[in-house]
């Protein structure tokens, strides 16, 4: 009897292959197919056009890079058991289920609970439902499976997440400086003493692919019309909740007005099934739609916050690294007197903020280098390392955003 294998057409790695039967399971349930409809970038379509990829193909290709270290370390004798292998291509598939539309930006705003929460929630949901199919990949998501390294691959500093989306988000951005040689950091991929690490050779890989994470983050996560954007949406969000909040009437789609009309807790996740029900329910529709009715709220400032995302008149955004009180308060007289805004709204036009970019945490789980000699080092420790010498440094920069009068 054949196998029935799954096979997607990616335009980023060619042809995927799923070849087993749960993960095909996992892949056709609701929930996951949601992902569909919640884009990877948020806003960074206001700035890259295509960057209209959504949280399905960056979860279809994280799996599939799981699969690929999974079959090097395979041919190391590290990796033998065929149910761990299954497992942690399910951990990679489902490590961004939790994930919300517009996911950061929701998170700070609507539903209060890391989305890293509500992805453990709903993996114990769909484990409950499968009968215990997931049971080992939670295990590898939360960190509690004895074989660390598998943990590894799902979330470290070196991980099939963010090689994943580097590549991707670069593909669709048009942004070349995110590509990275994913392939060749996965043939040099081991483990020693039950920790992932890369054999010496390639290092240099290792460093192109933390160059290539700072060089996106400032050109595309932290560029500064998306920065804008994204701070537009979450002020829209604020100033939503605020108004559900007196009581005041909004319109919103059902399963988005479940949400603006209540502040939930993750207990409340956990003990009340509907909510997690109508969570994964939520995506990109829901608020766009209610965010273009909005438009013509009587509430003046949702309605001027909602007319500018709609139109692309976004904050303008200013870095500066001095005098920065002057330059509000100047700022913030210009739109209070230009447009007539009173003051406890002000806020919503004028504020300031800090973008940070921490490209290589040294206070994170460190990447591991096995030298020919046999030795284990940090990456920082390797002899003329870049990462020691400038990457390992976090930037901050100041901005001011405001409307223009």
């Amino acid at each position: 009897m054949s196998i029935k294998v799954k096979i997607v057409n990616d335009p980023v790695y060619g042809f995927l292959r799923f070849p087993e039967p749960e993960v095909i399971k996992v892949i056709n349930h609701p929930w996951f197919q949601r992902l569909r409809n919640i884009k990877q970038m948020g806003m960074a379509q206001l700035v890259y056009p295509g960057a209209v990829h959504t949280r399905l193909h960056h979860s279809l290709g994280a799996c599939h890079l799981m699969g690929k270290a999974l079959d090097e370390l395979k041919t190391k004798d590290i990796v033998t058991d065929k149910d761990e292998c299954t497992a942690a291509r399910l951990a990679a598939l489902l490590h961004d289920i939790g994930h919300g539309p517009f996911s950061h930006s929701l998170e700070n705003t609507i539903v209060n609970v890391p989305h890293e929460t509500l992805t453990k929630i709903i993996m114990q949901r769909m484990d409950s439902e499968f009968g215990g199919l997931l049971t080992k990949a939670i295990q590898i998501f939360d960190h509690s499976y004895p074989r660390k390294y598998l943990h590894q691959l799902v979330s470290s500093q070196l991980d099939v997440d963010r090689m994943d989306y580097l590549n991707r988000d670069s593909f669709f951005t048009g942004v070349s400086e995110g590509v990275i040689g994913y392939d060749r950091i996965l043939q040099m991929l081991t483990v020693r003493d039950n920790e992932l690490m890369v054999e010496e050779k390639g290092v240099h890989s290792v460093e192109k692919f933390i160059i290539a994470r700072r060089l996106m983050y400032w050109q595309v996560y932290l560029h500064k019309t998306v920065l804008s954007a994204e701070m537009l949406l979450i002020n829209i969000l604020k100033r939503a909740k605020e108004l559900a909040s007196d009581g005041v009437e909004l319109f919103a789609t059902p399963i988005f007005k479940h949400f603006l009309y209540k502040n939930l807790t993750e207990q409340d996740f956990r003990d009340d099934p509907q909510h997690i029900d109508k969570y994964c329910q939520l995506d990109d529709t829901d608020v766009m739609a209610s965010i273009k009715v909005w438009q013509t709220h009587e509430d003046k400032t949702l309605s001027h916050l909602c007319q500018m995302l709609i139109l692309r008149k976004l904050y303008k955004i200013l870095f500066i690294s001095e005098d920065l009180a002057s330059i509000l308060r100047e700022k913030k007289e210009q739109v209070k007197s230009g447009l007539g805004i009173e003051d406890k709204y002000l806020h919503y036009f004028v504020f300031q903020g800090i973008a940070s970019n921490s490209t290589y945490n040294i206070d994170d789980e460190l990447i591991k280098i096995e030298t020919k000699s046999g030795l284990v080092k940090n990456i920082t420790e390797i002899d003329d390392s870049l990462v020691n010498q400038t990457l390992a440094r976090a930037v901050h920069k100041n901005y001011i955003c405001y409307i223009q009068s």
